[in-house]
């Protein structure tokens, strides 16, 4: 048993988490959850701090031993040398980021496996689906602990979600009730007075006590108001602490994009010299969305700079390839640094003035003035590839590539896209090993690279 006991994470701009406290069992599988900048990382680190070398292992997100290995491979040496020291505790920072297939199923049969305790920051879905049994939330600067996987959790928060809601919409009812007999009684102490005065001219005492009447009606009616008003506040408080990630319905513009633009790969062949292919054999013919998806090495990366038409790459075949082609990677190339989300939008789309261009940028969730008006170096990893989706949107090119675009995003980035593709009625094509990702957006076709 390991007892954390009153953890508070804070830095000078913000408040990550305060007064932390869990109580950590042999074999616990636990599954860190929350946005970008949370705190999930560094709440691991201060595990680690606390614990010691001699119990636990920490195997960083970040890597920076070994710089001539790829990611996947600095983390295989990585966790390798973690398991040889038979910690208790094993600390996981993002580990499916850079791995491919086959290292993805080897690192989800160790996890099952390891006789020891398990904590992993994670967005992977397949993690927390199939290999985790508590939750720790970092959500509005507290922790919340579930004990169950990340899908009973969810399940959880729409219950909680819709019970709230139950109860909002029965104390807006009460209030309109409740105001409609407060303006009745209003409405009746004003014709009685009206209508009393020369009645009861010789009789005062009659308007005092029906001046009396009305006032505590209305004193009545004003205090449930109150109370009515401080329950709705209350639970407006509650409903804003259940994590419900916003959904983005987004508008495209559609206008002059060729909705047939075909694409057909037939007897292709790519690789960095006319005497040096590294795929053959490549036949696709893309109807609406494609995955390609391989080992490290195989040749991902080279068929899609040949799709793209990079000069640098050789390719024999009949390619044909929509002119329009849009590429985002998972460090967002395609958005410039020093501009603003107001400004990428207004040059994609001249045509649009200030409200209409704040009311698309709404649409993916931009609604501060320091949203829109902030230069993106500045943006969060999650505001960036939102705003790579609404540039997409703005003006969507005939075919899309996205190249392990659900690396480094937390899960609210990562239903953000999905939301986005999910409605995205032009072809495109994923880079992934993110199965349960694959699915989520429906992707219809695969190819399989491996090289020769």
């Amino acid at each position: 048993m390991i007892h954390l006991s009153n953890l508070t994470l804070v830095f000078p701009h913000k408040v990550c988490f305060e007064d932390f406290s869990a109580n950590i069992t042999e074999g616990d599988r636990i599954a860190i959850i929350g946005r970008n900048g949370s705190g999930k990382s560094s709440l691991l680190k201060l595990i680690h701090e606390i614990i010691g070398n001699s119990i636990s292992f920490l195997v960083p997100q970040i890597i920076t031993e070994n710089e001539k290995l790829s990611g996947g491979e600095r983390f295989n040496k990585k966790l390798s040398e973690a398991l040889a020291h038979n910690p208790e505790l094993l600390l996981l920072d993002e580990p499916t980021n850079h791995l491919d297939i086959s290292n993805r199923h080897s690192l989800m049969r160790m996890i099952k496996k390891f006789h020891g305790t398990i904590i992993i920051v994670t967005h992977d879905l397949e993690i927390l689906h199939n290999c985790t049994n508590t939750i720790w939330h970092i959500e509005n600067g507290k922790i919340t602990i579930f004990n169950g996987n990340y899908d009973e959790y969810m399940i959880e928060q729409k219950h909680k979600a819709d019970s709230i809601s139950k109860k909002l919409s029965s104390i807006k009812i009460q209030e309109k009730i409740l105001r409609e007999k407060m303006d009745k009684s209003q409405e009746k102490a004003a014709k009685s007075r009206a209508s009393g005065e020369k009645k009861i001219a010789n009789k005062k005492w009659m308007k005092v006590v029906g001046n009396s009447k009305a006032s505590r009606a209305e004193k009545s009616h004003g205090k449930n108001l109150r109370d009515l008003n401080d329950s709705k506040k209350e639970l407006a408080e509650s409903l804003n602490e259940i994590f419900i990630p916003e959904v983005i319905e987004p508008k495209f513009n559609f206008e002059g994009i060729g909705f047939g633009d075909s694409f057909a790969i037939i007897d292709g062949a790519v690789g960095y010299s006319p005497n040096n292919f590294i795929l053959r054999d490549i036949n696709i013919n893309l109807e609406h969305s494609l995955a390609i998806i391989g080992n490290n090495g195989s040749g991902k990366t080279t068929l899609v700079r040949a799709i793209m038409d990079d000069p640098a790459v050789y390719k024999s075949g009949q390619w044909n390839v929509p002119k329009k082609v849009g590429y985002i990677d998972q460090h967002y190339s395609i958005l410039e640094a020093d501009k603003t989300p107001f400004e990428t939008i207004k040059e994609c789309a001249p045509n649009l003035n200030t409200v209409e261009i704040r009311k698309y940028l709404n649409d993916f969730l931009f609604r501060k003035n320091e949203e829109v008006n902030s230069q993106i170096k500045y943006l969060s990893g999650g505001e960036r590839a939102r705003l790579c989706m609404a540039k997409i949107a703005i003006n969507p090119p005939a075919l899309l590539i996205l190249d392990e675009i659900t690396n480094n995003i937390d899960l609210e980035t990562r239903n953000h896209i999905a939301d986005v593709l999910k409605n995205y009625r032009f072809k495109f094509i994923v880079i992934s090993h993110d199965e349960d990702f694959l699915q989520t957006i429906g992707v219809e076709q695969r190819f399989f690279t491996s090289p020769l």
